[in-house]
């Protein structure tokens, strides 16, 4: 694909967030509207387009953690609070990393809250490419509630992964609460399988978090991570 040769070109392992976004939307797969605005006049035309309310990012291959380095905003409502928040980011990222170099902020589409998992994809050096899902937050980070699949996969094997996780009650339904939209997740779970098997110069790829909303709503990447690595 055009985005893998261009990093390749660059000698770039890691892709931008939109970058990331990009190929998984030619994949296939949902995810939320975000465009790169390399200053702030383009910050406000992109607005104008996904409307308010906005999510900003700060966009640089240097910098991973964005959160860490003050670079994400959520929940900007108008053009003086975009302005703002677009000149605080790049000054917090400057500020975080003097070196990094700097593309712009992402504008993102906000989304509303949802229940949240964790699909990924690594490349195994014996098995090849592998799959792992999980629930978002102390789930995946302390209990490490996670499953795991060698790709390719079908929907009925990613249905199964979803289910033998100890969280499962959760997207299931808990308390009357409406069940989540099991097969969005298992679509992205496939997808994901598929496309790490049949690019295998994807070393990592993370997306998390993945919003789940209620059964035959979807399931959105709002954000996401690839790492590449030198193929098979």
């Amino acid at each position: 694909m055009e985005i893998l040769n261009s990093a390749k070109s660059e000698n770039r392992r890691q892709l931008t967030e939109i970058e990331s976004k990009s190929l998984l939307e030619a994949w296939g797969i949902p995810v939320s509207r975000t465009a790169l605005a390399r200053d702030v006049e383009e910050a406000v035309r992109i607005a104008r387009e996904i409307h308010y309310p906005l999510v900003l990012k700060i966009a640089s291959p240097d910098i991973i953690h964005k959160s860490d380095a003050k670079g994400v905003m959520v929940g900007i409502n108008s053009e003086l609070e975009l302005r703002q928040a677009f000149n605080e980011i790049i000054k917090n990222a400057r500020e975080y990393k003097p070196d990094a170099k700097i593309l712009g902020v992402s504008i993102q589409e906000y989304l509303p809250p949802a229940r949240e998992v964790i699909v990924g994809a690594i490349q195994d050096h014996s098995f090849g490419a592998t799959v792992m899902f999980g629930l978002g937050g102390i789930w995946v980070e302390v209990l490490k509630d996670i499953s795991f699949r060698l790709a390719p996969l079908s929907i009925e094997e990613a249905v199964e992964m979803i289910k033998e996780i100890k969280g499962y009650p959760v997207l299931a339904g808990l308390r009357g609460t409406p069940p989540a939209d099991i097969g969005a997740i298992a679509s992205i779970i496939q997808k994901v399988g598929q496309l790490a098997h049949e690019f295998p110069e994807i070393a990592e790829m993370d997306l998390n978090p993945v919003f789940v909303f209620n059964e035959g709503k979807g399931a959105v990447a709002v954000d996401a991570r690839i790492v590449l690595g030198e193929g098979r």
